[in-house]
């Protein structure tokens, strides 16, 4: 009897089990019919959704909306560097871009650590001899970076997205045209289109550039040592590239043609310039490169001028020269001319549902006109973009007070409006800026510097002052910033942030200490690290 209450007990669940699947499958066919068959107002197409572009943006959209049973091919094609450098699926971010920047930043920290770890009581058997391992170093990353190509492969594969190997481009704007990787071509007809073609940095138009240079593409699989290295350009990539590179023990001069770090607060860019120079990168600032020459050594002879005196020609013998003087839209190969798509300054313009000129068409990502460049961001609207189209979402994306950090040896972390922005928008006698320097506590052992830890919130000054900005150098500012990011989404006030209770002893606690405003003319400088 036993036994025979087990076999129906048993019999039981795997009826209701495939009743469950056969419900599941029976709703996943009538979802897919629906957008097969009334979606496309009684047009027929073979494809719901094609992404042009396998990084992030292109990746998430891809895989929202087959979860609500769009059929959707991702095309993913990366050019080679005119050095040779290619990589896998994955875009910007996984392969030449935030994953290889933080862990060579990480490299960097941990460095300094073992120099600090020696104030500790930990001892090393000659210090003096502690050095990176350039190709452990490259190796460890470019192994990293792979294993993410598989997972993403593996991903779209057991979410049944199509990935395609090809470069592709616009016959019309219901149809994109396929070389694939073998040469052989392929016409995707598809009732919806997402550009996600990304970007890649620019070179100079100087002699010497393209054929001598290299750009962030290139350096985290560089086969050689760097060296003694020349960064062209001090935006994020250019002052990143040039902290870890200082960090982990090359030479580095960074040339600036105009300002720190543009788009960003100018107080905290130029604090992020002095604690880097103060860790020996040299700041060449007004400076424009003229050539780059190779010498019979193999060195490279790089000239420059300034803006204020060009016929005062300087110049300096290096083994690098990494451009990071910006980055265009990978536009140009995809003839949007063929879809009526229009381009402004070489990138695309959107509204606010993502959607180009054209209605069937849609972009996200670095591609776009006047939005912010970060992987969170193109992720987040490409899931809006597939719910959007496919699960009659009216979600629009926001791209106001977006966190960002700049990994600079000493980093720098900021959500919100600049003190620059705020007052444009509001005027200077409706801004307050609560600032202050502080001291990290795991600094005091090691006597680490502490001169350039600042941070600073812009306020409105009437009522509770609702906070509009907040700036963070220091140790940590990423992850410090994130968790204030979605205080000031909420609607964070000054009043709330002093009546919060900080964490003792963090770097975090030091928002929840801000009392001392600009206006004041008090020096923002605390006695001891508990004042």
């Amino acid at each position: 009897m036993i036994v025979l209450n087990l076999v129906k007990s048993s019999l039981l669940v795997a009826c209701r089990s495939a009743t469950n699947q056969y419900r599941h499958n029976i709703t996943s066919n009538l979802r897919l019919t629906t957008v097969r068959l009334f979606s496309s107002n009684g047009e027929s197409y073979e494809y719901d959704l094609v992404v042009i572009g396998g990084g992030s943006g292109g990746l998430a959209c891809a895989k929202e909306a087959v979860q609500f049973g769009a059929k959707v091919a991702v095309l993913d094609f990366v050019k080679p560097t005119p050095l040779g450098t290619k990589w896998g699926l994955g875009g910007t971010c996984v392969n030449v871009g935030c994953i290889p920047k933080k862990l060579m930043h990480q490299a960097s920290l941990l460095g300094e650590a073992i120099h600090d770890s020696q104030a500790y009581g930990w001892e090393i058997e000659k210090p003096e001899n502690v050095k990176i391992n350039w190709t452990k170093l490259t190796e460890s990353v470019q192994n990293h970076i792979k294993s993410v190509n598989w997972v993403t492969r593996v991903d779209l594969r057991d979410k049944k997205v199509e990935y395609i190997n090809g470069l592709g481009y616009f016959k019309d704007p219901h149809n994109v045209h396929v070389v694939l990787k073998n040469k052989t071509e392929r016409t995707l007809n598809t009732k919806y289109v997402v550009i996600a073609c990304g970007g890649r940095p620019n070179y100079p138009d100087i002699p010497g550039a393209v054929e001598f240079g290299i750009t962030s593409d290139d350096i985290f699989s560089l086969e050689r040592e760097p060296g003694k290295t020349l960064v062209v350009g001090a935006g994020y990539i250019g002052l990143e590239c040039a902290g870890f590179l200082k960090g982990i023990g090359y030479d580095v001069s960074v040339l600036v043609r105009s300002i720190i770090l543009r788009g960003f607060d100018q107080q905290m860019a130029e604090l992020v310039k002095a604690s880097m120079a103060e860790k020996g990168v040299e700041f060449q600032v007004g400076a424009k490169p003229l050539s780059v020459e190779k010498q019979d050594n193999g060195k490279l002879l790089v000239k420059w001028a300034f803006n204020d005196n060009p016929s005062d020609v300087k110049q300096d013998v290096v083994d690098t020269i990494l451009f990071a003087i910006g980055r265009h839209a990978l536009v140009e190969d995809m003839q949007l001319d063929r879809a009526g798509i229009k381009v402004i300054n070489g990138k695309i313009d959107v509204d606010v549902n993502s959607k180009t000129n054209v209605d069937n068409i849609y972009a996200v990502g670095d591609v776009l006109y006047k939005k912010p460049e970060l992987t969170p961001v193109a992720i987040n609207a490409g899931r809006i973009i597939a719910r959007h189209l496919f699960n009659n979402s009216k979600e629009v994306m926001d791209y106001e007070d977006v966190a960002t950090t700049v990994f600079s040896p000493l980093e720098y972390g900021s959500v919100g409006l600049s003190e620059e922005n705020a007052i444009s928008r509001h005027g200077e006698d409706n801004i307050e800026v609560y600032h202050a320097y502080y001291k990290p506590t795991e600094f005091f052992v090691p006597q680490r510097s502490v001169r350039y830890c600042y941070l600073k919130a812009v306020a409105l000054r009437e009522g509770d002052q609702k906070i509009l900005g907040m700036h963070f150098l220091g140790p940590a500012a990423g992850e410090i910033i994130q968790g204030f990011a979605a205080a000031l989404k909420s609607g964070i006030t000054m009043k709330i942030l002093k009546n919060t209770v900080g964490i003792h002893p963090t770097v975090a606690e030091e928002f929840t200490r801000l009392l001392i405003t600009k206006r004041s003319g008090v020096d923002p400088t605390p006695a001891t690290c508990c004042s």
